[in-house]
């Protein structure tokens, strides 16, 4: 059974609405065969990491950043899940894996940073941006939630296959 594992930072009621809704969207009762793994930023392990086939991660845009939560998540597990730093100490370019993963960030006026500092961590872990980045701006509706619903069932359904 493939193993999907959503990490996500959601310190606010806005931001939990993204996850739940990522969350049901990967346990759609369509999509067979995946088992979705729940792990907050702060609990997530390289344990975690390897033992996945595909990823989701959730975050705000804290101050045109991911938040340090998921910065940490990161920073623990980088090394032991096979990213790859060039000869500067910067993140490299990591050969093989090339997992899945999808990505949703919610901010009040600006998501750039954040998305962009996320996507450089994980090029060098060698994932594959496998859907579009999920930016949600200001208030989450009903429009922003089935966005939600159908980045987190668009991952598992690439692992079911």
């Amino acid at each position: 059974m493939a193993r999907l594992l959503i990490v996500h930072h959601s310190p606010t009621p806005t931001v939990q609405a993204l996850t739940d809704a990522v969350i049901a969207g990967a346990g759609d009762d369509a999509i067979e065969g995946v088992e979705v793994v729940v792990r907050t930023a702060l609990d997530a392990s390289a344990q975690d990491v390897l033992a996945a086939d595909g990823y989701l991660l959730g975050t705000p845009a804290n101050f045109g950043y991911m938040s340090g939560a998921l910065k940490h998540f990161f920073d623990t597990i980088f090394l032991q899940a096979g990213g790859a730093l060039a000869d500067d100490g910067s993140a490299g370019a990591a050969a093989g894996g090339r997992k899945p993963y999808g990505l949703w960030v919610h901010g009040r006026y600006d998501t750039t940073g954040a998305v962009r500092s996320v996507q450089s961590i994980v090029q060098a872990l060698g994932w594959q941006q496998s859907a579009a980045v999920l930016e949600i701006l200001g208030d989450v509706g009903d429009e922003q939630r089935a966005s939600a619903y159908e980045l987190g069932g668009t991952i598992a359904a690439l692992l079911s296959e």
